[in-house]
């Protein structure tokens, strides 16, 4: 903990819980819930434009599946598989998934995805999602940071105070600040959506 200062001009950042899901093309989505299906919404989420729908899916991996996975809104250009290292080991994955920022799909693992109206056979797009925050040019200015930085950050609760490392910053116009972990990662540090972590600097 004595190598790390928080930053002094930055105020906490809530966090966000992303627990497994998945985005769909608009060829996969035909595919599993018929020609020209539109997703409707269920929840927004905080990131504007995004939003949890009501369709969800069975993904198969080769030894386990999950029968309801939620699709997460609006569509996107390639079918994108987020999922945690334990649901990696829960569909028979092992270590072929990488952690990976969203979109950077090239190589990634392969799962089964099964919908009401038809099955799409993933050749790659399973990742584990790398921990990141989103943030407005504003407060990149703010806190002294840039997009694609790698920064470290505290999760300073009250169970397990955790400093987590490798942390990506993604900066655009439309982007509300949150920062985003899987659940296995929340889970270790007892940390929970809504709650705050806190930008760190080296000394």
């Amino acid at each position: 903990m004595d190598k790390f200062l928080f930053k002094k001009s930055g105020e906490p950042i809530p966090v966000g819980v992303s627990a497994r899901h998945l985005h769909v093309s608009r060829e996969d989505l035909d595919i599993l819930f018929g020609k020209d299906y539109e997703l409707t919404v269920m929840k927004e989420l905080k990131q504007p434009g995004q939003y949890a729908s009501n369709e969800t899916v069975r993904i198969e991996g080769t030894k386990g599946a999950f029968p309801k996975v939620r699709i997460l809104g609006p569509i996107r250009k390639s079918t994108q598989v987020e999922i945690s290292k334990t649901d990696c080991i829960t569909l028979g994955l092992g270590n072929n998934v990488p952690i990976r920022e969203s979109g950077d799909l090239s190589d990634s693992a392969s799962v089964k995805i099964i919908g009401p109206n038809g099955t799409v056979e993933l050749k790659e797009g399973v990742i584990v999602a790398k921990r990141h925050i989103h943030m407005a040019p504003s407060y990149a200015e703010k806190y002294g940071v840039e997009n694609g930085q790698i920064v470290s950050v505290l999760a300073d609760t009250e169970e397990r105070k955790t400093i987590f490392s490798d942390v990506v910053v993604r900066v655009r116009d439309d982007f509300w600040l949150e920062f985003h972990v899987d659940t296995d990662e929340a889970n270790a540090a007892c940390l929970a959506t809504n709650d705050n972590i806190t930008l760190l600097i080296e000394e």
